[in-house]
């Protein structure tokens, strides 16, 4: 199981999302089942590297934050129309359950 590494993002907008793009990360959301919604940070480079295996888009993601293992998948991916990055991910519960 692929690890993905996140922050939770108090912040919220456009202007924020280009701040975070400037510093090599991007927002994401993490969403599902009768669960609120958490809004991520994540380092471009890590992920930019897991997305290219077939995996991470077939196979369930253990994404941690703040020592908090919670199983998921990638359910949407927004990359820019020519450069080679990453503006946004949505990931859903896979399990309704966290792990430790």
């Amino acid at each position: 199981m692929l690890i993905v590494k996140a922050e939770i993002r108090d912040k919220k907008g456009k202007s924020f999302s280009r701040q975070l793009r400037i510093v090599n990360k991007f927002p994401g959301v993490l969403y599902g089942s009768n669960n609120t919604p958490i809004s991520l940070i994540m380092d471009h480079n890590p992920i930019f590297n897991l997305q290219k295996k077939e995996e991470f888009y077939k196979e369930n993601l253990c994404l941690l934050i703040k020592e908090e293992k919670f199983i998921v998948k990638v359910h949407a991916i927004q990359r820019h129309s020519f450069k080679m990055k990453i503006l946004h991910i949505d990931f859903i519960y896979a399990k309704n359950l966290e792990f430790n």
